[in-house]
């Protein structure tokens, strides 16, 4: 029996997590790995744990409610968790358990010290780290003593923060188990943690040392400031040394205590910069065994480095498989697309095969390799005066790198970079007519592809969709959109310029483009005003709606079929169906194939047609519409009139209305391009969508989403073998499960540093949060803060607080005076509609979400780019 319950460290590796736990896997790793010293101890698995949990059957019901309990409710966790901890404290350890326990001790011997130690089988793993849910105990003398902290670590399992962390990650609480390291105790003359890449900036060639006198617990409970070095390259090239009046010593008699650091010692450095090295370049041993970067908690003893844990370093970017160990510079494309959420493998697949540049996934996001752009001086320029002018924090963080001697090599010109600056220069003519052939042609491309992929099934299907993706981008390469999108953009530019030079207006081109023509994404907003109207006046359909929160459609369509049979239904039916028509194939996230369309789950926008029940009176999107297109036309006349007065008035009066015109003309079409896109995903989506239902009722499947876990390729793959990995797609889940807790940077490099750039101002006031302006305009309101926008929930006047919000997030633009998100830039699709709307917007503002309370009272500052958080 002894040698169930109770297993030496030397024996244990990383395979024995289900029986050791994270942390003894991890130790025993350690422990196989030559120069790396382990202080010895042994393992009490995780079979002791589970006969321990059998002796109680009350603890079965007490783990029911638990799982029926709300995360937030945190009054019931604590009651309930420490009710699980008394109980598993009180139940007396079985006489052959204690035997096989102090006969391991006896090994050691048994008035020895030990740390007693939790090692939870979810613990340390690669997505999750659990730092600091169990808990540790320090020079523990004698058996009886060991044995009571044995039993502790098992009932730490249920401490509060570890049950919390398990239901906010979807962790079942039965899942997990407890295993207890009893480890032979050290007693340092410095202790710490080593991160072999680090923490804040992520670059995986630095490596970060915390220290402090005596153990380590001084430094993790935040009872001192360490001294903190950072070495690159096998030298310290950084080090802080902090004033360390305390530290934490252990007990003869068994325990610890705090105890006062001498004054002429409190300001030496804890270790030497000799020591400090020859640590680094044992992490970077154990760093390279586990194939990840490690956060290391060591021991300085009599001049040796002992390691008494090492975990994955879990909060780091991911950098993208580059193939070589050149140097390489990554832009995001998320921060570009306005979806920086994680993406599934078949949706930034598709976006790779679709895109008109190479595209470099990591952590589930999409990035596009700048470095030969930056390395030739012409390319160069263009591509910061692009990407500033988009979003100024990319720029930034770019420049960052580039002031970095060497980082990015200098390569001479190839040719001709950047475009040509000015709005005069764009070939086409300001002619409305070229935006109706561009929508047309567009149209006639996507009813080809409806046509021909009708009949596609199995591997035909793929060979039809890989020549679909090249008519795809052939039409997305097509040099008269371009154009066109370029005409209008350019003709902002030069009117915000012109007009700031010569008339001190900021941004005057936000009223000029108000209410522009063919706008695709402005029109969907304002006909979800339409359907409202319809819906108002019929008080079932309302009555029904309201409740649809409440109840679960198993498919969406039976949402419409129960809407059609109320009185005035069938009419409310017909009005959303015509709006699924020309706007279903749109979400949240749309670049993202995987993500439920709106015509696949109408439900979605239920809560937005409500606000604008409640919030609009009839008929308001033609006016709001009409009001808008007079708003421009006032402040054409008025900018005409006041430029007419001045010098060389003529002349300046007859550009800016050249400008004017091309602008109202031009701008609109700038969304048509993506609305396009997504019109073809969603006629991709439904074949594949199809295909997989095929592969489930062929039981090659279990369940149709599965398909979403693997690649464009891979599901190719399966649909010609009709063999699928079931380890595979659970991995990719995991994995993808994980990515959501990572912030992606807008810069990153191949050392893995994240840049996310800086303002650099300072014309703004104490406390005001800084972004970019890009609609003019000053409003005051309550801030919602929405992270989903099927949660809205908007009053008249509010001003809508989020992270990102591509076209999808539009219909909400309607019912709100204001708008802050925390990604963006003067182009995206919430800015053109923020102006199109006339509502003053800050975008690019980092942590919006978090600095910014829900029902807080927030004040944008629209032409100036800030935002003040109100008393």
């Amino acid at each position: 029996m002894t040698e169930r319950y109770v297993w030496d460290l030397q024996e244990i590796d990383a395979t024995q997590v289900a029986v050791v736990g994270g942390k003894a896997a991890h130790l025993g790793g350690l422990s196989g790995i030559e120069g790396v010293r382990v202080p010895g101890g042994f393992c009490v698995t995780t079979d002791a744990f589970r006969r321990i949990m059998a002796e109680a059957p009350s603890i079965d019901d007490l783990l029911d409610q638990l799982s029926r309990t709300d995360p937030h409710d945190r009054e019931a966790i604590r009651t309930l968790s420490a009710q699980i901890r008394r109980t598993i404290e009180g139940i007396a350890i079985p006489d052959d358990l204690a035997a096989a326990i102090t006969r391991a001790l006896a090994r050691f011997g048994e008035q020895v010290a030990y740390a007693v130690r939790s090692s939870a089988t979810a613990e340390d793993l690669p997505t999750a780290s659990f730092a600091g849910q169990q808990d540790t105990y320090l020079n523990v003398v004698g058996p009886t003593a060991i044995l009571r902290h044995v039993s502790r670590c098992w009932a730490s399992l249920f401490t509060e923060r570890a049950v919390t962390y398990r239901q906010q990650n979807g962790i079942d609480h039965r899942t997990v188990h407890m295993a207890v390291v009893v480890q032979q105790m050290v007693f340092p003359q410095a202790a710490g943690i080593l991160f072999t890449a680090d923490p804040v900036t992520g670059n995986r060639k630095v490596a970060t040392v915390d220290a402090g006198f005596g153990l380590g617990e001084a430094l993790v409970s935040g009872l001192v400031n360490p001294d903190v070095f950072k070495v690159r390259d096998g030298e310290v090239v950084d080090r802080t040394i902090a004033a360390k009046q305390r530290a934490v010593h252990a007990l003869p008699a068994g325990g610890t205590q705090e105890v006062a650091i001498d004054a002429q010692r409190q300001e030496q450095p804890a270790l030497t910069d000799a020591q400090v090295v020859r640590l680094v370049q044992l992490g970077r041993r154990i760093e390279a065994h586990f194939g990840r970067p490690q956060d290391i908690e060591w021991c300085l003893v009599d001049e040796g480095f002992q390691i008494v844990q090492s975990r994955p370093i879990t909060t780091l970017f991911p950098i993208p498989e580059a193939g070589d160990q050149e140097n390489h510079v990554y832009v995001s494309v998320g921060h570009g697309q306005m979806m920086t959420d994680p993406m599934k493998p078949l949706g930034f697949s598709m976006w790779q095969l679709t895109a008109m540049v190479p595209m470099h996934e990591a952590g589930g996001r999409l990035f596009v390799d700048v470095t030969r752009r930056l390395a030739s001086p012409a390319s160069r320029a263009g591509l910061l005066d692009a990407l500033g002018k988009g979003d100024p924090l990319i720029r930034d963080a770019l420049e960052t790198v580039l002031d970095r001697d060497g980082f990015v090599p200098s390569l001479p010109d190839a040719g001709p970079g950047g475009r040509p600056a000015g709005g005069a220069s764009a070939p086409i003519e300001t002619d409305p007519a070229i935006v109706t052939e561009l929508i047309e042609r567009s149209r006639a491309s996507i009813a080809a592809l409806e046509r021909g992929i009708r009949t596609k099934t199995g591997p035909a299907l793929f060979d039809f969709l890989l020549e679909a993706f090249e008519e795809h981008k052939r039409v997305l390469s097509d040099p008269l959109s371009i154009q066109a999108i370029m005409a209008g953009m350019e003709a902002t530019w030069w009117l915000n310029d012109k007009l700031h030079e010569w008339l001190g207006e900021k941004n005057a081109a936000d009223t000029l483009t108000l209410s522009a023509p063919d706008n695709v994404t402005s029109e969907m907003g304002l006909a979800l005003l339409d359907v409202a109207d319809v819906i108002r006046p019929r008080p079932e359909v309302v009555a029904f709606l309201r409740g649809v929160g409440d109840a679960e459609y198993a498919e969406d369509a039976v949402f419409l079929d129960e809407l059609a049979k109320l009185t005035g239904g069938a009419e409310a039916r017909d009005a959303i169906e015509a709006y699924l028509d020309r706007y279903g194939m749109r979400c949240v996230g749309e670049i993202d194939i995987t993500r439920p369309r709106w015509r696949e789950r109408p439900t979605t926008l239920v809560p937005v047609i409500l606000d604008n029940v409640r919030n609009f009176e009839p008929g308001a999107a033609e006016r709001r519409f009409e009001e808008g297109r007079q708003k421009a036309q006032q402040k054409e006349q008025d900018v005409l009139s006041r430029l007419r007065a001045l010098p060389d008035g003529d002349r300046k009066a007859d550009e800016t209305k050249r400008m004017i015109d091309r602008v109202r003309t031009f701008i609109g079409y700038r969304e048509y391009p993506k609305y396009g896109i997504i019109s073809r995903y969603f006629v991709y989506k439904q074949a594949l969508m199809a295909e997989a239902e095929r592969l489930v009722r062929a039981n090659v499947l279990p369940e149709k989403e599965d398909v979403f876990y693997l690649t464009f390729q891979e599901f190719h793959d399966v649909v010609r073998s009709h063999q699928a990995e079931d380890q595979l797609i659970q991995q990719r889940k995991d994995a993808f499960r994980s990515y959501h807790a990572l912030t992606p940077p807008r810069v990153l490099t191949s050392e893995g540093e994240a840049l996310t750039g800086a303002y650099r101002r300072d014309d703004v006031p104490a406390g005001a949060l800084i972004g970019l302006p890009v609609s003019a305009g000053t409003v005051e309101g309550r801030a919602r803060v929405i992270l989903d926008m099927a949660e809205a929930d908007l009053e008249a006047g509010d001003i809508l607080v989020t992270a990102f919000t591509d076209p999808s997030w539009s219909p909400l633009f309607v019912g709100i005076t204001g708008l802050v998100t925390e990604v963006g830039g003067l182009m995206t699709h919430g800015a053109v509609i923020a102006r199109e709307y006339g509502l003053p917007a800050v975008v690019g503002v980092e942590q919006a979400t978090r600095l910014i309370r829900d029902g807080q009272r927030i004040r944008v500052h629209g032409t100036d780019g800030y935002v003040e958080i109100l008393p």
